[in-house]
């Protein structure tokens, strides 16, 4: 058993900058179950937004990001995220992450759903590896304890508090307990749940099932986005079409080579996500097609290769050219904007217990993320979680109350039909088919079931598997348990027996376990 002041668990760009941060208030643990190198930041394409442009102001950011949350953003939260994104920004600049610029300036481009070009971009549409390496070469430089292929299995809390976290060494299949005064989740998403996403390997709601089987509240699971354009090839696992390409003046287009976009939204192909990736899956629909296309052959070269030199070279290294003939694309599960409900200071209900990045609810996103927010408010309620500690360290601050209506998990009759093994692949499949883009109450009734009864046959995890596995069971029946639930369309969350908002449902949905 070892003691540190914090222990962080996840290592992409959240853990880093809160380890690099916390380092100067005491003794930082970073638990880690794959290497520091395994995470969803390295695969961030699109940037990180903050209002330092020309004609730009954190109140237009602030404007943009509530309408995309379609109702459902805390105010509060959205007034710090684009308040502080500017000292946020200089603080990566000193780090050294080597932003993009043009004539000495940081270039600033426009990307959906944005009114002024304001996303900050490193290596093109290398954003996240270049901030990811640039952390993670801090970290590994300083007196940072980092332990690597090992997975966190449990909070442990007594009376209210946090007192540390078990996790299974998985190198030499042993179980070890961490004790800390502040433990902080960064473990990332839950992209694993679908069977076509945007995420690494890594992404299966690890924190997400931790807190909850811990006692923690669990916020907004409905609402989880899908990427409108990853590149569809036979026997190529679905890669990230960046939003800044359609920013570019790209051209989304159906089998048929029609502009589809302005037939469903005045923005066209600058609409927000939800829009674009509903409106794709209506023209395959209508056009029997398994994808659209996006089309920027008739953008000068130049801007594709020097822009985008990624998504140019992964798919000319699959016998694409994007420069002389379209890319095809379709939706994929991306980003997860629920998660375990935090404060404005990133605290949970349980006394310790913080959580950081995609695996938060800090309520910046709402119903729908505005694009490249994600690493913005990953720095900006990190920097945050730090100040809140570091007043602390003497004295706990006391849980945060229970919101006024919390759910619980329904205990769901079995199915009447038999139900497939839960293997990852069917787990994938059931959640794509059922929990996906468009939803209907009889497909997420027929989800819930099976989750309930694959939850019920697992058997206790031994191994790295088992465990994910078990996570992301646990994780998707709060996903469908909540899409159940919010009968309504809003934002990411559309339902065809429910097509429209309803002003009732302006509100949050909230699970806990006790």
């Amino acid at each position: 058993m070892s003691y540190h002041d914090y222990i962080i668990v996840g290592s992409g760009i959240a853990g880093l900058y809160t380890a690099l941060l916390a380092k100067e208030q005491g003794s930082v643990l970073v638990i880690t179950k794959g290497s520091i190198d395994d995470c969803n930041t390295r695969y961030a394409q699109g940037g990180i937004a903050a209002a330092i442009g020309k004609g730009d102001s954190p109140q237009l950011h602030f404007r943009d990001t509530i309408i995309a949350g379609d109702g459902l953003c805390d105010e509060k939260a959205v007034r710090i995220l684009a308040n502080e994104a500017p000292a946020r920004i200089a603080e990566l600049v000193n780090f050294g992450v080597p932003f993009d610029t043009l004539d000495g300036k940081i270039a600033l481009t426009l990307e959906a759903a944005h009114s002024v070009p304001r996303i900050l971009h490193a290596g093109g549409d290398a954003t996240g590896e270049h901030i990811e390496v640039t952390l993670s070469r801090m970290v590994r430089a300083s007196k940072i304890k980092l332990i690597e292929d090992c997975l966190a299995t449990e909070i442990l809390v007594e009376n209210g508090t946090v007192r540390g976290i078990k996790a299974l060494d998985r190198r030499t299949g042993s179980i070890a307990e961490f004790d800390c005064r502040f433990l902080i989740l960064a473990t990332g998403g839950a992209g694993q749940l679908f069977k076509f996403n945007t995420n690494s390997d890594i992404a299966t709601g690890d924190g997400i099932a931790l807190a909850f089987r811990a006692g923690a509240e669990i916020m907004d699971m409905e609402f989880f986005q899908f990427h409108p354009t990853a590149l569809c090839l036979p026997g190529v696992t679905p890669f990230l079409i960046s939003e800044a390409v359609r920013g570019e003046g790209g051209i989304l287009r159906n089998a048929d080579g029609h502009p589809f976009m302005p037939d469903y939204s005045p923005q066209g192909d600058l609409a927000p996500r939800d829009v674009v990736a509903r409106s794709i899956l209506y023209e395959m629909q209508k056009t029997g097609s398994d994808n659209v296309f996006i089309d920027v052959t008739h953008l000068p070269p130049h801007v594709t290769t020097t822009r985008f030199p990624h998504i140019y070279q992964f798919c000319l290294d699959h016998g694409l050219d994007i420069i002389r003939e379209p890319a095809p694309v379709a939706p994929a599960a991306h980003y997860m904007m629920g998660g375990i409900k935090t404060s404005s200071w990133g605290e949970t209900n349980i006394t310790g217990l913080f959580a950081a990045g995609e695996t938060a609810c800090t309520g910046v996103h709402g119903a729908n993320r505005l694009a490249s927010n994600s690493m913005l408010e990953v720095v900006v309620f990190s920097k945050r979680i730090i100040a809140k500690t570091e007043k602390k360290t003497k004295q706990k601050a006391a849980p945060r109350p229970r919101a006024s209506k919390a759910h619980h998990l329904p205990d769901r009759r079995e199915v009447s039909k038999p139900v497939p093994a839960p293997s990852l692949s069917t787990l994938q499949g059931l959640l794509w088919e059922k929990v996906g883009v468009i939803r209907h109450r009889k497909s997420l009734t027929e989800a819930a079931g099976i989750l309930a009864a694959w939850q019920k046959s697992l058997s206790p995890p031994t191994d790295r598997a088992s465990y994910e596995r078990n996570n992301l069971v646990l994780t998707g029946r709060l996903v469908t348990e909540a899409a159940l639930l919010r009968e309504e369309s809003r934002g990411a969350h559309f339902r065809t027996d429910y097509p429209r908002s309803l002003p009732r449902w302006r509100r949050h949905i909230v699970f806990t376990a006790k």
